[in-house]
């Protein structure tokens, strides 16, 4: 179980005139034929952070990453900064260095109140190596870097799988805390997956059902689930379980994860836990273009499952309506078209009316959100992905792990 006590927080310190590192996670899709950012969500997210130190009278100097070497999403840092200059109607000067004589001179030139963000943190070559956090203490980034400032704030929850040298390294020989979007998350899955309000319900859909049927495991051994909706992919993949066929197309949209293994491991939650998941009755396919609802039942069919049904639906709705506590990970259906949107959108709408503690989590599912313009209407949207996952199976954080009270 997590809880903000064994963390330092913004709150612990006092920043004027002090110089802050502060590590954060900006690293944002883009348009693969012009590299400009085309969200700038996670930069949004960070500005509460940078606004409290810079209100504070700190000296705020920023790493963050871009993309990994050789990929080609690894860019600088400008438009970031620039980005991040709107959000806060202040200048972020961007500086493209980090360990040189120019790095070291803006980051010893800065006044209080005044922010700067360095080169893309992944030019280090050692930055993306597993190490340990004592191993990174070691490294030239934090040697270099560690004399400069009086402290270390991460706020770089989506990061925090990561045993990487920015994220791991200086919570070893600097005071540090947890900025103020880390704290959020902390909080928000701790409220859903240690301190969980019952009846909880878990929405569980997306591709990845491998991943899902983890998470509905620990889900169930822990009880922070009593009931699971399966839906998506991951709902096609229990109905084969079941013993349903549902069709070829949607066969082969399950091939690449629908292994003996999973599928076995499928069966047995059915098998032991069935009574706690709930799987659609009716499915939506596409025929001539068009959006088809059909039973269970009545499958196979050689069209693709693409949502879930208007019954099924109904049914979802009355299961969320009196719970209070709902997670969601994952769409219920192809929300690239929008026929197919109707069972997403309205398991969040029924989410955003019901009186529970509402999150939700993962890529897909939050841009589903703010495509909808849905994502103010639940009590938190995580913006992680992998370290969502790692901390829903209950293992170690290594950036978490970093900050805890020694």
């Amino acid at each position: 179980m997590t809880t903000m006590k064994q963390f330092n927080t913004l709150d612990d310190f006092h920043f004027e005139d002090k110089t802050v590192l502060l590590r954060v996670d900006i690293n944002c899709p883009l348009d693969k034929e012009t590299l400009k950012l085309t969200d700038d969500n996670r930069i949004r997210h960070i500005v509460p952070t940078v606004r409290e130190l810079l209100d504070d009278g700190a000296k705020v100097v920023i790493i963050a990453h871009q993309g990994r070497p050789g990929d080609w999403d690894f860019i600088d840092l400008q438009q970031h900064a620039e980005c991040l200059s709107k959000y806060l109607s202040k200048q972020v000067r961007y500086v493209d260095d980090i360990l040189g004589d120019v790095a070291i001179s803006e980051i010893k030139n800065l006044t209080p109140g005044n922010v700067i963000m360095l080169k893309n943190i992944r030019e280090l070559p050692y930055e993306l190596e597993k190490k340990s956090a004592e191993e990174h203490a070691n490294s030239e980034l934090v040697k270099t870097l560690a004399p400069l400032f009086d402290y270390y704030v991460n706020d770089a929850f989506a990061t925090a799988h990561r045993s990487q040298c920015s994220l791991v390294g200086p919570p070893c020989v600097l005071p540090s805390a947890v900025g103020r979007l880390m704290e959020k998350e902390l909080t928000a899955l701790s409220s859903v997956f240690s301190d969980t309000n019952h009846p909880s319900v878990f929405i569980l859909g997306g591709s990845k059902f491998s991943d899902s049927i983890k998470v509905m495991d620990r889900a169930l051994t822990s009880k922070a689930a009593d009931i699971i909706i399966l839906v998506g992919l991951t709902a096609s993949a229990f109905l084969v379980a079941r013993g349903v066929d549902v069709g070829e197309p949607s066969r082969k949209a399950l091939e690449a994860e629908l292994t003996p293994e999973t599928l076995d491991a499928a069966k047995k939650l059915l098998r032991e836990r069935g009574e706690h998941i709930l799987l659609p009755f009716d499915v939506a396919v596409e025929e001539d273009g068009k959006r088809k609802n059909m039973l269970v039942g009545d499958l196979p069919i050689n069209a693709p499952i693409y949502d879930i049904g208007k019954g099924s639906i109904e049914k979802f709705t009355k299961v969320i309506d009196p719970a209070k506590t709902v997670f969601m990970s994952g769409p219920a259906g192809l929300i690239e078209k929008e026929q197919f949107t109707a069972g997403t959108r309205d398991l969040m709408t029924a989410m955003a009316h019901s009186d529970a503690y509402t999150l939700l989590g993962g890529g897909h599912t939050v841009g589903a959100a703010e495509r909808f313009g849905m994502s103010e209407r639940f009590s938190y949207v995580s913006t992680a992905g992998g370290a969502l996952e790692t901390f829903i199976l209950g293992k170690p954080l290594p950036a978490v792990e970093a900050l805890r009270k020694k």
